[in-house]
């Protein structure tokens, strides 16, 4: 069973959580402290802001059962965030555990569905840093590294990378989590490591093999559309919006969105569709409280013959077969 909220009631569940218990760990005066609600789980996360513009926090969380939350489109800041154990999930980004980290710059970033998986021990670092606060360090002038600029969207869709995690990157944040130093050296001794770490990501992303490589030819703000249609998508697969709406939407024309999606995600939007109402469809039937036919027009199959023909198409087992735990 899936927990699923809203970006909302995501951050009003944390506030109301009761205080968690640190053990040994002593928290300074500019650390605050946010525990994880017991109805959905245990753990905390301590955050703080080292400077104007740059935030830091780490947190340790486990999860009683899968839960889902829904982030609307919004601002993003320039951001790291670094697992040493666990994976989160996110519909417009790939796997994020400890083999891969998670970079991006600033700009728009699409709404998405991140899913925290249930039963496991997360531990993470994130680090967000305001542009402005980043832009005082680097200068406007010709023959600036593309990386940089990259960095700096403004109201266009956000670039995002997935550096590979690395001995030196798993160092530098056990480093940050165990600061050795109180106070005021702590918080000098934190700001030197943020700006290590990011030295580290602009290092590792600046080479060929780690950046975003061109697909099909399409430009990087046409990528970050084609992820928003695909989230319109999942959201929506009742009642999807027409090819021609959906284009509107996500501001490309209707050929961009066909060609797009099939050079980007390998499959056409009709066919996206399809897989992910015939997903949903597999995990409501395994939960066994819908019928066939509920849980066919629930995902947007108004002809019962049609949809299992599509289900055992894609499963090789009736809905049938499913429902009934085989």
């Amino acid at each position: 069973m899936t927990l699923i909220l809203n970006q909302a009631d995501w951050d009003e569940l944390h506030e109301q959580a009761p205080q968690p218990e640190l053990g040994s760990q002593v928290l300074d005066e500019f650390e605050s402290l946010i525990g994880v609600p017991k109805s959905i789980g245990r753990g905390y996360h301590r955050g703080m802001e080292l400077s104007p513009g740059v935030w830091l926090s780490f947190a340790e969380a486990s999860y009683q059962q899968d839960v889902r939350v829904n982030v609307p489109a919004h601002n993003h800041p320039i951001q790291i965030g670094v697992f040493l154990s666990g994976y989160l999930d996110c519909s417009i980004h790939p796997t994020l555990d400890d083999s891969r980290s998670y970079f991006s710059g600033s700009g728009v970033s699409p709404a998405y569905i991140e899913i925290q998986p249930g039963g496991q021990q997360l531990a993470s670092l994130n680090l967000e840093i305001d542009p402005a606060a980043m832009g005082t360090f680097f200068a406007d002038e010709p023959g600036q590294p593309e990386i940089i600029r990259q960095l700096f969207k403004g109201e266009d869709w956000k670039a995002s990378f997935y550096p590979k995690v690395t001995p030196a990157m798993r160092s530098l944040v056990y480093q940050m989590w165990h600061a050795p130093y109180r106070g005021v050296v702590k918080r000098l001794y934190l700001q030197a490591k943020v700006f290590e770490l990011l030295a580290l990501h602009l290092d590792l992303i600046s080479d060929d093999a780690s950046q975003p490589q061109p697909c099909g030819g399409l430009k990087p703000d046409t990528v970050a559309r084609l992820h928003y249609a695909k989230e319109i998508l999942t959201n929506q697969l009742e009642n999807p919006p027409l090819l021609s709406e959906l284009a509107k939407q996500v501001g490309v024309s209707d050929r961009t969105l066909q060609r797009g999606f099939k050079a980007l995600f390998n499959t056409t939007v009709v066919g996206y569709l399809k897989q992910q109402r015939l997903l949903q469809a597999e995990r409501l039937l395994r939960q066994g409280n819908h019928s066939v036919t509920e849980v066919a027009n629930r995902v947007g199959y108004g002809h019962l013959g049609h949809f299992a023909a599509a289900f055992r198409q894609q499963f090789g087992i009736t809905p049938q077969a499913c429902l009934a735990g085989r």
